[in-house]
């Protein structure tokens, strides 16, 4: 089988590095604020072994949460499912091996045993009342980055595509002439693009903070969120088929069909999902 020239695009590390650390100055301050408030009892201990206390799990929590957050919605993503569920089910399994932590790094060295069932579940629920709205919080604040406006077909220029004539009902008035499109080139995010990669678009891809641009050369991440990456393609006649791909329309290959999902086969063995609430309206524009 022949080799794709485009991987599944992965996060540049430079982007992953700024993010944890992002990440993990707001477990701090989360850390921190616990640490004076001193719920759960916790009030009781000196304010400095709170400290050691609410960071250490900060950090733990994040270190459980975070990786199986990233993954419920990620697959939220790509098989186009509710975010909001996929993030609740993955809070509700991170609560489990960080109660486990809570328990063994809570216990009193010596003093380790086996907690009863009352206690494993009122830890579980302070571990998941707390892991629960940490999880909400980086989700409120990210979701400007990762939610995009609703995907319009367009025809030329970001103008909605015209519906057809009817047959019954024959133009009065001389048709008017048609108005070239604008040139790619007036399309402002093409000059976001290094010089190297071209500017013959194929897809943006969401990547959290990021859009990937995908050309006929390479790809490249771009710190810019989806929203505005498609308002800025004004040149380009193309549609934001899924809410984490927006697609040329020149660039489509093919179209696969798996059940009732669909993918546009584009070049280079890229493939873009296609949500199920923009079927109706891609084929009624004429996509597939």
């Amino acid at each position: 089988m022949e080799q794709s020239a485009h991987p599944v695009a992965q996060p540049e590390p430079h982007g992953v590095l700024r993010q944890i650390l992002i990440d993990l100055a707001i477990m701090t301050v989360i850390g921190v604020m616990l640490a004076f408030i001193g719920p759960f009892g916790s009030f009781a201990m000196p304010l400095a072994w709170r400290f050691v206390y609410w960071l250490s799990f900060a950090y733990i929590g994040y270190a459980c949460f975070r990786p199986i957050s990233y993954v419920a919605v990620r697959t939220a993503e790509r098989l186009d499912l509710p975010k909001w569920a996929l993030a609740i089910v993955g809070v509700l399994l991170a609560s489990v091996p960080m109660t486990v932590a809570v328990w063994v790094l809570g216990r009193v060295p010596g003093a380790m045993r086996w907690p009863t069932l009352d206690e494993a579940l009122q830890s579980y629920f302070y571990v998941l009342l707390i892991g629960g709205g940490v999880t909400l919080l980086f989700m409120a604040t990210q979701r400007g980055s990762a939610a995009a406006t609703q995907p319009v077909v367009v025809g030329t220029a970001g103008t909605p595509a015209d519906p057809p004539a009817s047959a019954s009902s024959p133009s009065l008035t001389p048709a008017p002439s048609p108005t070239p499109p604008p040139s790619p080139a007036a399309s402002p995010f093409l000059d976001r693009l290094p010089a190297h990669l071209g500017s013959d678009l194929i897809a943006l891809e969401m990547e959290d903070h990021y859009v990937r641009a995908h050309t006929a050369l390479g790809s490249e991440m771009i710190l810019l969120r989806m929203r505005d990456a498609v308002a800025e393609l004004g040149g380009i006649d193309g549609a934001q088929v899924h809410r984490s791909w927006w697609v040329a329309r020149d660039a489509v290959e093919d179209v696969k069909r798996d059940g009732r999902n669909l993918r546009l086969v584009l070049p280079g063995g890229l493939e873009a999902p296609v949500a199920r609430t923009r079927v109706a309206e891609l084929k009624g524009a004429g996509w597939f």
